[in-house]
């Protein structure tokens, strides 16, 4: 017997996001009638709908109805637009880290090259990545237009919108110069999660679910004082996730984090309180492109021994209880703050 979700199941409204995600793509077909441009179209539509929590699209639902909106198909579409976002630019996000796995399988830049047996074909691939990012980038500007909303409040969802793409960048923009730089400060990589992750992955959302249906500045405010919180929570989290899970559970590499030389709180942390020795260790191998599973494990332990994952938990404890204080304080409607209340516990112990 199949199993039956209630309307506002989490796997149900995934569902019907998907659905308006694939009459989408559908709608929007190659312009060009060449196989091998076919054959790049149908890698981005595997991509986007091959995987993925849709967090951010659930949180902006969330954002509407806790706001009074009503369950229509003008929200889930809207909602659906931030996963073309979120879609272009982990796909970019991939090429700049050169990630070969993503959701448990083969990035889009990968997929591309592997299209093409020839020479150039891993230069080519990191090219139609680059294009094909931007196009599902484009894409989310044209589903959100085109929701059917009322035009007046879109105006307002779309200019929080656009600010959120602005702070994505910049924070993506931040983390990059911190691989140049000599290393980042704790409060450093903070910043970085704030605007890379943070506001792009839960306040925002929420704020544009929220101004979608008219939304008082005083819930807007009360969305960010939860949102913030828990968004620098999940990325705590997926710091964590990205140095200690498994590819199995992540789907992607463990070694992909320490091979890259990423500048997290989790590093920071452990190159603070690391011993003269400890901090060698670090240096030598934190960034290291051959870091083989020996080596990143001697890297794990320099950070269980300095107190970094220790200190990194405490920390997504003390958000955690944060936005969940900001949540109860909130004018938010019942059904939704109940719905947040769970999706916050799931977003800040998940284990994938």
């Amino acid at each position: 017997m199949p199993v039956s979700f209630p309307q506002h199941h989490p796997h149900h409204l995934a569902s019907r996001i998907d659905q308006h995600l694939t009459g989408f793509l559908e709608a929007w077909r190659a312009p060009v009638s060449d196989p091998d441009v076919e054959a790049a179209y149908q890698v981005l539509n595997d991509f986007v709908l091959g995987g993925g929590k849709r967090i951010r699209p659930q949180l902006c639902y969330w954002g509407w109805r806790g706001a009074g909106g009503d369950d229509c198909e003008e929200i889930i579409k809207a909602a659906a637009a931030l996963e073309l976002c979120h879609a272009g630019l982990l796909i970019h996000d991939d090429i700049m880290d050169g990630s070969e796995l993503r959701r448990g399988r083969a990035t889009v830049h990968k997929d591309l090259a592997r299209l093409y047996d020839r020479p150039g074909a891993e230069a080519f691939g990191h090219v139609g990545g680059i294009l094909l990012g931007t196009l599902s980038l484009a894409w989310s500007d044209a589903m959100l237009s085109s929701c059917g909303v009322d035009p007046l409040r879109l105006r307002v969802a779309h200019h929080i919108f656009d600010a959120m793409r602005t702070e994505v960048i910049s924070g993506q923009y931040l983390d990059m110069l911190a691989q140049l730089r000599a290393g980042a400060t704790v409060d450093e990589a903070l910043t970085v999660i704030r605007f890379k992750t943070a506001k792009y992955t839960v306040e925002r959302p929420l704020q544009i679910g929220g101004a979608l249906a008219g939304a008082s500045l005083e819930l807007l405010n009360a969305y960010s004082r939860f949102g913030l919180p828990l968004g620098e929570a999940f990325q705590l989290r997926d710091d964590l996730l990205g140095t200690f899970g498994s590819a199995a559970e992540t789907g992607k590499s463990a070694l992909d984090d320490l091979r890259e030389g990423k500048h997290t709180v989790l590093i920071a942390h452990a190159v603070r309180h690391a011993s003269p020795a400890q901090r060698a260790h670090l240096r030598r191998w934190h960034g290291d492109p051959e870091l083989t599973e020996e080596r990143a494990e001697e890297l794990r332990q320099i950070l269980r021994d300095t107190g970094a994952v220790a200190r990194v938990e405490e920390m997504i404890g003390q958000r955690v209880r944060e936005a969940t204080t900001a949540l109860a304080e909130a004018q938010i409607k019942p059904e939704a703050a109940s719905a947040l209340g769970v999706l916050a516990d799931q977003l800040a112990h998940r284990t994938r």
